[in-house]
């Protein structure tokens, strides 16, 4: 990054800050902050609420996670749409026929305190660690790509979101997501733009779908019954349904989004924007990963996208070695290379097959050399993390687009995490103030006095967040990560939840013990699967708390009736 990109960043990210606490000044109640007056139209709760869920991991890790698996993730927003279109008719037509603030407190309504506190518990808890991630992942891959010192990353990030959230609540958050959606998708077909630009020079775009085909990278689909693996179209449809379902319906984070809507109308106008769109956009952001993949057909590619592991092999007893490895690399590369274009022009379809076998083979022999990488950094050093996917996008970021444009996505990346994590916080703060501030510590107090109260709590999740990021680790691909924290939680969630809607024989008492057994389990699930006693997609946990919440709560509740 030179001078120009810097400029160009400071100056993007300081107008989206701005313009967020200039728009909403002069807030004068706790409705006005937490829910804007009830005065957003459609377009603004779609482009909150697609941002809401778009991180900046979104846009680091997706493309990476594409080039080293394919793009089988879309599968994972399968069940979005029909998940939307249950929370439009069934969830919202309550939530504004109760006028509430957080999804929560039709919990007591409908079962009693302690269910209530139990469901905004388990939201804290999931979404507090999250807020954390969406501001770690971006500093760290910042950090590490650009050199920076990532206690500054972290703080400037955390700091710039703090500002205009504390200032303007709800309609700054809405207000600024509708900019920085502007920017993250501007910044994103540039950079498609310049892939293609440098593929193109050697061959079309429908060759280089079709090597990406090839090479296994274009398989979005697979039928496979299998639980052990974690992106089929089935655990999409019925899993990611319940993950989505549970997300949209009862995070306040997105429920937060769209209770801020005029009316009933323009709320599910902005749902039904998501539905349309969001799996489309997820499809050209793994695409961009693909292309991503194709180019580096041509251009060599690092053996290991993160540099710093390499840094420490270069200095270690292995180097030797490293360089060895390397060498051979890069020759597989330049064959790789060769062997693509002899493919795309041959037209005899013996030999044409031939050529695709070999490119299949050699394909492979690149990823066993990156492999062998990858073990001997854990030779060297067993506590560096040799997970490198997620610096693939900025790598041909860094390495290949003009200066300026450099500084552009750099915003988009930072956009991203602010504008995510601006959301977590508002909502955080509202499940916060309303639930237990309000409900439990300071019953009644004049509606000022909550205002501030909620800037504060703000403030506070604002510095939460910031600690999380600072103790957070990268244990696998963040964007699979956010969604693993979100699947242990979400299920039990939404299982009380439709419990109160469908069940209506099921009272306090019987959810709140189901609850608590079903999270428990859940838990337990988790870490019998992360160590290795059996094998099961984390989508799957999302189904599994639902399941266990529902039907424990309605044996519950027929063993209350014998005992009466």
């Amino acid at each position: 990054m030179n001078q120009l990109d810097f400029l160009v960043l400071t100056l993007t990210l300081l107008a989206i800050v701005t313009f967020g606490v200039w728009k909403t000044r002069g807030q004068r109640n706790l409705e006005s902050y937490l829910l804007g007056n009830h005065r957003m139209k459609w377009s603004t709760i779609g482009l909150s609420v697609m941002a809401t869920q778009a991180s900046a991991i979104t846009f680091i890790s997706t493309p990476g996670q594409a080039y080293e698996s394919g793009m089988g993730f879309v599968q994972n927003y399968f069940g979005l749409p029909l998940a939307l279109v249950i929370v439009s008719v069934f969830f919202i037509p309550i939530y504004f026929k109760l006028k509430v603030y957080t999804a929560y407190e039709y919990l007591e309504r409908r079962f009693d305190l302690k269910t209530r506190m139990f469901g905004a518990f388990l939201f804290l808890i999931q979404r507090g660690l999250a807020s954390g991630i969406t501001i770690y992942a971006p500093s760290l891959i910042l950090s590490t790509i650009l050199e920076w010192n990532i206690s500054y990353t972290i703080l400037g990030t955390g700091t710039m979101v703090i500002i205009y959230t504390v200032s303007g609540g709800t309609k700054a958050v809405s207000i600024t997501q509708r900019q920085q959606m502007g920017v993250i998708m501007g910044g994103m077909f540039v950079a498609f733009g310049y892939i293609l630009y440098y593929v193109t020079d050697f061959i079309s775009l429908t060759e280089a779908i079709e090597v990406a085909g090839i090479l296994g990278k274009t398989d979005a689909i697979d039928f496979d019954f299998s639980f052990e693996k974690r992106y089929t179209i089935w655990s999409g449809l019925m899993a990611g349904l319940v993950l989505q379902l549970s997300y949209f319906g009862t995070d306040q984070s997105q429920v937060q989004r769209y209770l801020a809507g005029k009316n009933i109308k323009e709320s599910r106008m902005g749902l039904m924007f998501n539905a349309i769109l969001k799996i489309p956009m997820q499809f050209f952001i793994l695409f961009v990963g693909v292309m991503v993949y194709v180019f580096y057909i041509f251009y060599i590619p690092p053996i290991h996208f993160n540099d710093q592991s390499l840094v420490v092999i270069r200095e270690s007893v292995a180097r030797d070695q490293l360089i060895t490895i390397e060498n051979s690399y890069n020759d597989l590369i330049l064959k790789r290379k060769n062997l693509t274009l002899s493919y795309t022009e041959e037209s005899s379809t013996v030999k044409k097959l031939q050529l695709k076998n070999d490119l299949i083979n050699i394909d492979a022999e690149q990823e066993v050399m990156r492999n062998n990488v990858k073990d001997l950094i854990t030779k060297v050093d067993p506590e560096l993390s040799t997970k490198d996917s997620d610096y693939v996008f900025l790598t041909f970021i860094l390495g290949y687009l003009p200066n300026g444009f450099i500084g552009l996505l750099i915003a988009v990346i930072l956009s991203a995490s602010m504008s995510s994590t601006s959301s977590e916080l508002n909502s955080l703060a509202s499940t916060s103030t309303v639930d237990l501030y309000q409900r439990i510590i300071k019953r009644k107090d004049l509606d000022k006095n909550y205002l501030s109260a909620s800037k504060w709590i703000t403030f506070i999740w604002g510095v939460l967040a910031i600690v999380f990021a600072f103790i957070a680790s990268n244990s696998e691909n963040l964007i699979e990560t956010v969604n693993i924290i979100g699947s242990v939680f979400y299920g039990t969630i939404l299982g009380i939840f439709l419990v109160a809607f469908f069940i209506k024989r099921v009272q306090g008492n019987a959810v709140f013990i189901a609850a608590i057994i079903a999270e428990s389990m859940v838990i337990a699930c988790h870490f019998l699967n992360v160590n290795g006693y059996f094998s099961i997609g984390y989508l799957w946990y999302n189904a599994i708390g639902v399941f266990l919440t529902i039907i424990i709560a309605w044996l519950l509740s027929f063993l209350e009736a014998k005992s009466l």
